[in-house]
């Protein structure tokens, strides 16, 4: 029998004992989520400022997708794609055209999502693009974040997530992100395929590369018969205040990766969409996952992405992060331990006025836990902040106001 925790320390012990040290965690153990709000074990409630890393767009435990996983799970959970079953055309219909393409490949997390568009990519570059086997290249940017895989930490800039995994896959092309020039110049080699890019890099720290990066971005992809692969993993769902971080610059992707909130939160889905004239170079037994399409992610990703529509989730965002943004911006004139925020939507991060390598922005996360707020800390000096794009106008100005008391109470110990 399966013995129920008593407190927080109890269940970090168990984790430090029978778990691998792969993560890092605030010294927080939640035990309940509902909408914007995650309660711990004591019964301690919070704001969570982070969503999981923006999968819980909806909010926790939203009780249309809550209810959709129950209907779904007593009927039919998975098939493997062995068979048909009843759920997953319709999604595929549902999905290509919310986002309009032709075709989805459905998976379960981000790093399969990648995965896929790069061999997506590969395939269609030898077969429609005529690039000798084995040369092709895809064209990928510094301080990328795409997932941990083995195919993906090859590319990364971040020796936490490469090191020590060689040997490292080959057919990438590194070049300085937010830099049109050096991408040109890339473009000019041999065998490219693709330009991987997330419209904002999250993990690296938020930053948000300049107007018209992602229009030049795709039009060199255009001139050199290149795809553009928007990973809009953490971008996309509505995160920044449309629909899709491209949409800001009207751009559509070659190849568009999603994951994380089209999910709810509640089941591990992940799409790759495009076009007939890409997708159609993959065939049976080609690729696949056995709990991808599967009946119960399939149902749960439609409302997902209805309560997103329905509820204007992507409006509330880009609002509410104007407002975020404007109010940073007058906590840092009263502080200088922040020097600067960034975002689109409720995408958004504050850069500490220390190294990445000091403790500040994590022992400033740790005084946020204590008022009752949550965020982490992301390279070493700057600090995340991803609600669930449900938050109120009111919500998110007593956060704000916790940020700031915060910051300013910081100061008086520092």
């Amino acid at each position: 029998m399966i013995s129920t925790l008593s407190s927080s320390s109890e269940a970090i012990q168990l984790e430090e004992r029978y778990g691998a040290h792969n993560y890092h965690p605030l010294p927080v153990v939640l035990s309940k989520g509902e909408g914007v709000y995650v309660w711990d074990v004591e019964g301690k409630r919070y704001y969570d400022f982070l969503s999981s890393y923006s999968a819980v767009n909806q909010g926790h435990c939203h009780p249309r997708i809550v209810k959709t996983l129950q209907d779904q799970a007593n009927t039919l959970t998975l098939t493997s794609r062995a068979f048909y079953n009843d759920v997953l055309g319709v999604y595929e219909k549902y999905i290509t055209e919310y986002f309009g393409y032709d075709k989805v490949l459905p998976m379960n997390t981000g790093a399969e999502g990648v995965e896929t568009a790069i061999k997506l990519c590969r395939k269609w570059g030898y077969e429609k693009k005529g690039v000798p086997e084995n040369k092709a290249q895809i064209i990928v940017f510094e301080n990328n974040f795409h997932g941990r895989t083995t195919t993906i930490v090859s590319f990364s800039s971040d020796p936490d997530a490469k090191n020590n995994y060689g040997p490292y896959t080959p057919g990438f092309v590194k070049v300085p992100y937010n830099n049109v020039k050096a991408l040109a110049t890339a473009l000019e080699a041999e065998n490219i395929v693709g330009v991987l890019v997330e419209p904002i890099q999250g993990e690296a720290g938020v930053f948000v590369p300049d107007d018209g990066f992602l229009k030049s971005t795709y039009a060199l992809c255009q001139k050199h018969n290149v795809l553009f692969i928007g990973d809009e993993i953490q971008t996309g769902i509505a995160r920044t205040g449309r629909l899709l971080a491209c949409d800001y610059e009207g751009v559509k992707p070659d190849i568009l990766i999603l994951g994380k909130a089209i999910s709810g939160g509640v089941y591990p889905v992940s799409a790759v969409l495009a076009d007939n004239h890409i997708m159609e170079v993959i065939k049976p037994g080609q690729h696949g996952s056995t709990f991808g399409g599967n009946p119960l992610g399939s149902k749960v990703a439609i409302t997902a992405l209805e309560v997103v529509k329905d509820e204007k989730l992507a409006e509330n965002a880009f609002k509410l992060g104007t407002i975020f943004r404007d109010r940073m911006t007058q906590v840092i004139d009263k502080v200088t331990i922040v020097k600067a925020v960034r975002g689109k939507g409720l995408l958004n991060a504050i850069e500490i006025n220390d190294t990445p390598d000091s403790s500040t922005a994590w022992d400033i996360c740790m005084s946020l836990k204590n008022n009752e707020l949550l965020a982490k800390p992301t390279h070493g000096n700057i600090i995340r902040f991803a609600p669930p794009l449900i938050l109120t106008e009111e919500q998110l100005h007593e956060c704000c106001d916790i940020i700031e008391k915060t910051l300013l109470d910081f100061k008086k110990q520092a």
